[in-house]
């Protein structure tokens, strides 16, 4: 029922046993009825009603008070900060709320990115920054749903292979420092992050052959592994532990950063050097990575122990490095085809029945399988029933 006080109407009904009384804010009486039905409704779909709904933040706001405080303690904090502040320097779309940003005003933030003299690499890091955060607002309860966010074509993606002698000009051409952690990378795959996170005491120099160390944390929790050393990176490893004091403890890689070790930014002026100094086409540390994973992918190595040693999540990333060759997939064949289980290589009869029976005799009692040497069969001699 609805009944007024004052100017204004208000409604009162019971619903599942509670008494529910509210103002309607309304001086029409048929409006009040109706929004008196509309609450109804709404609780019976366990929806809000008639109470206002929680305003919805804007792009900055939401920004600097959820993903900032979050982010930051994650280690892809700096790909998180790099992608906001590119967002945020664009108005029109860091004024916008949430639910109001769409396909249109992401196109209107492209081409004022494209405007700058961008890349469509160095556009795309924004916009899976924007995806990300949109979707976690979603996930969070902020705002009900988030617009598609499509990606530029034309990207460079880090798929570049560096040859080997690519990778010798490069080294020989770069810094001490960026020498060793390039080279680390090329031998072991690790992950540019990983590889500036490495600490003494995840090191066993004893362990294996050349001694291994730990990957104590990454992108994915499958990032956490133990991986071996080999010759070079040990001989660049022991050499700087021999010169740095023995220490139990600390960066490999000290730098007077915040985190107190090196990071992208250390590396990034001293690489564009080396590519210079080198000759050597463009490519991104990453790509380092890349080539140790495609190398090992040709020397046959198969996707699930890839998978262990490049710190996949998933079985179905490392199969894109694994290319078996036409050799491997015939001896894999063939290793089906004879396997030890009992089975003798089919006979398969001429279309003569005269000639069947000479064939037979000449078996002379023994089938050659790849399983090794087995007698005749019982029909192979001859008696073939018509079962």
């Amino acid at each position: 029922m609805i009944y007024k006080r004052g100017n204004v109407y208000w409604c009162k009904f019971v619903f599942n046993g509670k008494l529910t009384r509210e103002s309607t804010k309304q001086g029409n009486d048929k409006v009040a009825r109706q929004m008196e039905a509309a609450h109804k409704t709404s609780l019976a779909k366990g929806e809000v009603g008639i109470r206002e709904k929680k305003a919805i933040p804007s792009l900055a706001d939401f920004s600097k008070n959820r993903i900032e405080p979050w982010a930051s303690r994650r280690p892809s904090w700096l790909w998180y900060r790099a992608g906001l502040r590119a967002l945020l320097r664009y108005k029109p779309l860091a004024n916008l709320r949430l639910n109001e940003i769409s396909a249109e005003q992401v196109g209107n933030f492209v081409a004022h990115r494209q405007a700058e003299g961008l890349v469509p690499g160095s556009i795309n890091s924004s916009l899976r920054v924007l995806r990300r955060v949109l979707r976690l607002a979603v996930e969070w309860g902020v705002t009900d749903t988030a617009p598609n966010i499509g990606l530029m074509p034309g990207e460079c993606r880090r798929e570049r292979v560096v040859s080997v002698d690519e990778e010798s000009r490069y080294i020989s051409a770069a810094s001490p420092l960026l020498a060793s952690v390039a080279a680390v990378l090329a031998d072991t795959g690790l992950r540019p992050d990983e590889c500036h996170r490495m600490r003494w005491e995840e090191i066993r120099w004893h362990s294996g052959r050349n001694g291994t160390f730990l990957v104590s944390r990454g992108k994915t929790a499958a990032a956490r592994r133990v991986l071996p050393m080999t010759g070079r990176v040990r001989a660049i490893l022991e050499n700087r532990w021999i010169l740095t004091g023995k220490p139990d403890e600390g960066w490999v890689w000290p730098a007077p950063t915040a985190s107190g070790h090196i990071s992208h930014s250390t590396l990034k002026k001293q690489h564009v050097r080396a590519l210079k100094l080198s000759g050597v086409r463009r490519f991104v540390l990453y790509s380092l990575r890349h080539t140790f994973l495609t190398r090992l992918g040709e020397s046959g190595c198969d996707a699930w122990t890839l998978a262990k040693i490049a710190g996949h999540s998933s079985v179905a990333v490392s199969s894109r490095y694994v290319h078996p060759s036409e050799d491997a997939v015939l001896e894999a064949i063939s290793r089906v085809g004879g396997h030890n289980s009992g089975h003798t290589a089919f006979f398969v009869p001429p279309v003569n029945p005269i000639k069947a029976t000479e064939c037979a005799k000449e078996s002379s009692g023994w089938m050659v399988s790849a399983a090794g040497l087995e007698p005749a069969t019982h029909a192979l001699k001859g008696h073939c029933s018509t079962n």
